[in-house]
């Protein structure tokens, strides 16, 4: 039996020390991101348990959504079969966000005898290199360097941008700009549930932003916010890109803004996660034309009965 607790922000400083050196390249095996995806329909639980950390998901009305991450161990990696017995102990059926490298580790039959192994193609994630996004070398960012060329023209030069790290003391700002962005995209609207959910992630973040241990940057075009972004530790070599919000109506600015991003908020890092596009065509489109090195396959095990 295992004694869970919701996850709240100051949890974080006493869960963070199974997650420094984690191994699993999912953005999902980010602490802070697990802790501020909180909202009225779900809830981060978290236990430790055999030297591991456990985190669940709970739902308050998709009953059958809910599940389990892989256990978070500074010590080893669990077998399927240890998987399975976690998961009866739990009182779960299902795990979410399995890196396809674990299947890989422990092999399809091993893990077939457990489980039913499914892809969750709306939460495979894109990888890049901390280098080609900061330096956006060679022909295929062209496009890209010419849009920034255009707002550093018509913006920057003119001495109408600044760009600070996010703090405390201008969080507000950003929380802000969030709703001006929000009612660009209408990400309230009843079929863009994963947009209102992450809107509210990216609250609680603001209102937790040292407790959480982030980084963000923030942009400012004639003194107002006009974009913001936060990044959040994953492995010893990954961090996501957690959240990323830029006004769509001014011409180069996302694409200036990101590479600031780039060069800004992964220092240390050799790659930079942009997380899924949660199974949106343009969002899709916009992260596949930053030419990711790689997918990181996202799967999910049923437990057989």
């Amino acid at each position: 039996m295992m004694n869970f607790k919701q996850l709240t922000p100051p949890d974080y400083t006493t869960y963070r020390h199974y997650f420094d050196n984690q191994r699993y390249p999912l953005c999902g095996y980010s602490l802070s991101s697990i802790i501020a995806w909180t909202n009225t329909e779900y809830k981060p639980l978290g236990a430790e348990f055999e030297g591991a950390f456990i985190v669940a998901a709970e739902f308050e009305t998709d009953k059958k959504n809910r599940h389990l991450l892989l256990p978070i161990s500074p010590e080893r990696e669990f077998t399927p079969g240890e998987l399975a017995a976690v998961a009866k102990a739990a009182g779960y059926t299902q795990y979410w966000f399995v890196p396809e490298d674990y299947i890989a580790r422990f092999g399809e039959d091993a893990v077939g005898r457990h489980f039913q192994v499914r892809p969750h193609a709306a939460y495979d994630d894109y990888v890049y290199r901390v280098e080609d996004l900061a330096g956006l070398k060679g022909n295929r960012y062209s496009k890209k360097r010419n849009l920034i060329n255009q707002f550093q023209r018509d913006y920057v030069d003119l001495g109408k941008v600044a760009i600070d790290p996010i703090d405390p003391d201008n969080a507000e700002e950003c929380l802000v700009f969030l709703e001006e962005w929000c009612q660009e995209r209408d990400c309230d609207a009843d079929d863009q549930v994963d947009l209102a959910c992450e809107k509210q992630a990216a609250i609680n973040t603001l209102n937790h932003l040292e407790t959480l241990a982030v980084k963000g940057i923030l942009m400012r075009i004639d003194g107002k916010v006009s974009a913001f972004g936060v990044s959040a530790h994953v492995t010893r070599e990954m961090a996501s890109l957690q959240y990323e919000k830029a006004l769509g109506s001014i011409k180069g600015l996302y694409q200036y803004f990101d590479n600031a991003c780039a060069q800004r908020l992964f220092i240390g890092y050799t790659y930079l996660n942009k997380e899924s596009d949660m199974g949106i065509p343009g969002l899709a489109k916009a992260k596949k034309s930053y030419h990711p090195i790689k997918m990181i396959r996202s799967f999910r095990l049923i437990l057989k009965t």
